[in-house]
């Protein structure tokens, strides 16, 4: 009995990481990628997963990697940098507009969520994914009601220019 109890510990052990890191990862992920998704944008559940679990493996190991010739800022700088190429393969140009850019830097928020979680501020990773989402879904409302007030001051000056109108 002792031995199934230590085999199945030894299974369900993921030093150096842990499951409530997992567990966090997946839900900061799913929780600005369901807002992605619902758009129908290009970073959606898994994209958004997928990077904040990866961010936090290379985070954790990165951490877990102790000598005197070791840096683990030096990796979050990389993985900056990483996920800086992953976003902009995400932007494209259509007729000399740019589109995807709050994809882009949705993908580098959702690293650095995985940031936080590696470090152990697991609460401020779930926070962060909240704002992210509420940046997401606000700043869209008030771009909406900053088009419908700039419409009608269009309207009215085009009114007040040519009264024919």
């Amino acid at each position: 009995m002792t031995d199934e109890i230590s085999g199945l510990a030894s299974i369900l052990n993921f030093d150096p990481f842990t499951w409530q890191g997992i567990a966090t990862s997946l839900l900061c992920g799913t929780i600005v990628g369901a807002e992605r998704q619902m758009r129908g944008k290009p970073v959606g559940i898994r994209t958004a997963t997928l990077i904040t679990l990866g961010t936090y493996a290379f985070i954790v190991c990165a951490l877990s990697i102790r000598s005197d010739m070791t840096d683990p800022s030096r990796i979050i700088g990389q993985v900056i940098t990483g996920i800086g190429f992953l976003g902009a393969g995400v932007m494209l140009t259509r007729r000399g507009v740019v589109f995807g850019v709050t994809s882009a830097a949705t993908i580098w928020c959702m690293a650095s969520v995985g940031v936080c979680i590696a470090i152990g501020e697991q609460g401020t990773a779930i926070k962060l994914s909240i704002v992210v989402v509420a940046v997401l879904a606000g700043v869209d409302l008030l771009e909406d009601y900053m088009l419908r007030i700039s419409n009608g001051v269009n309207s009215r000056f085009k009114k007040w220019r040519n009264p024919e109108e």
